[in-house]
């Protein structure tokens, strides 16, 4: 019966230590937590009237690889998958009294030559696959800075080769045109600059 009596008292004394243990781990595994702070003061710098109609969008993949060869060291190399889109668009703000005529159930409008309005990257869908034979991190990013640039650039001139402000102004045509027409009751000729 003291046996017994030992056991159960052996036991009882065991739980509770595994169970201080237990809670211990837990309290200290919450006290030593890593808490991230994060504090932002945002300033408006400019604020712009906008006045462009936005007429087509093209939206691009590109694969874009770097090389730096070296003739002692290994190649440095950056392979990156580049999303965005390019915009075109009609700034209407340069629509000038002059370029708009009208007669008794006619309009002529001269609107100004599209222009792109952008060109843009989608930070959250484009990817740094590789960054190899890079050595110190300021030249992986100064590197990774240069892709960027370069998808942008490769972007807007693959626009221009498929005629993407071509294609703004026959959109011009296509959706401004009719609702110039439904709104003003007349028909309405459109002209570039």
């Amino acid at each position: 019966m003291a046996f017994r009596s030992r056991v159960s008292v052996t036991m009882v004394f065991l739980l509770v230590i595994i169970g201080s243990i237990i809670f211990l781990i837990f309290y200290l595994k919450k006290q030593f937590a890593t808490q991230t702070e994060v504090n932002q003061d945002i300033m408006v710098s400019k604020i712009t009237a906008m006045g462009k109609l936005e007429l087509v969008k093209y939206s691009m993949k590109d694969v874009v690889e770097k090389k730096e060869l070296h003739t002692i060291l290994p190649d440095a190399r950056v392979l990156f998958v580049a999303v965005g889109e390019v915009t075109a668009c009609i700034d209407l703000t340069k629509v000038n009294r002059e370029d708009i005529t009208q007669s008794k159930d006619s309009i002529w409008l001269t609107l100004p030559k599209p222009e792109i309005c952008y060109v843009k990257l989608d930070h959250q869908s484009s990817r740094v696959y590789d960054v190899s034979g890079v050595w110190f991190p300021d030249k992986a990013k100064t590197m990774v800075e240069d892709v960027y640039k370069i998808a942008e650039k490769k972007m807007l001139t693959t626009a221009g080769e498929m005629n993407l402000l071509g294609k703004a102004q026959e959109n011009a045509r296509l959706i401004f045109l009719p609702f110039l027409q439904n709104v003003s009751g007349k028909k309405v000729s459109l002209k570039f600059k």
